[in-house]
C-alpha cells in the first residue's frame, strides 16, 4: 500500500467559511524515504470557479512554521472540471509538496485555508460554496 495517511474533513453545509482552517495532525516515523504530499478537494457543480486558493500552513514538531499560498487548476479552459468521478461530484488530487523527506519524526499538524476573492476585491469570499469535503495524504514513492 502505497498510501500513509489519508483523512478527510466534512466541509459542512459545503460552504467553506473565510478564515475557517481544516487542520490535519499526523506522526512521521520515517526521516529518510521521501513522499508525496497531496490536497484532497471533493467539490460538487455549485462550486463556480476555474481554479481554487488555498493557504496552508505546516506545523514541523519543534514548532517551526511554512506558510504557503497555492494555486490549482480546477476546470480546463472550456469551463470542464476537472478531477475524477461520473457524478455530480469530482474528487481533486492536488500536488502539495513533491519528494518531501521530513526532517525529524514526530507529530506534524497541516492547516488548510481557502484565499478566493472575487476578481478585484480584497476580502476573501465569506462561504466558498460546492466544496464538500477537504483531505490530505501522503503517499510513499514508487520506485
Amino acid at each position: 500500500d502505497i498510501s500513509e495517511f489519508n483523512k478527510y474533513k466534512v466541509v459542512e453545509n459545503t460552504s467553506w467559511k473565510s478564515g475557517e482552517k481544516i487542520g490535519f495532525t499526523f506522526e512521521i516515523k520515517d526521516t529518510i524515504l521521501p513522499k508525496n504530499l497531496f490536497i484532497n478537494i471533493r467539490s460538487n457543480k455549485s462550486y463556480g470557479f476555474s481554479n481554487l486558493y488555498l493557504i496552508t500552513e505546516f506545523k514541523f514538531p519543534n514548532n517551526s512554521l511554512v506558510v504557503d499560498t497555492l494555486q490549482y487548476e480546477m476546470a480546463d479552459a472550456s469551463g470542464k472540471f476537472l478531477g475524477n468521478g461520473f457524478s455530480a461530484i469530482k474528487e481533486n488530487k492536488l500536488f502539495y509538496k513533491e519528494h518531501k523527506v521530513f526532517p525529524v519524526s514526530g507529530n506534524y499538524t497541516l492547516k488548510i485555508r481557502h484565499a478566493m476573492r472575487k476578481n478585484g476585491a480584497i476580502n476573501a469570499i465569506e462561504s466558498l460554496n460546492g466544496i464538500q469535503d477537504v483531505g490530505f495524504s501522503i503517499e510513499k514513492i514508487k520506485e
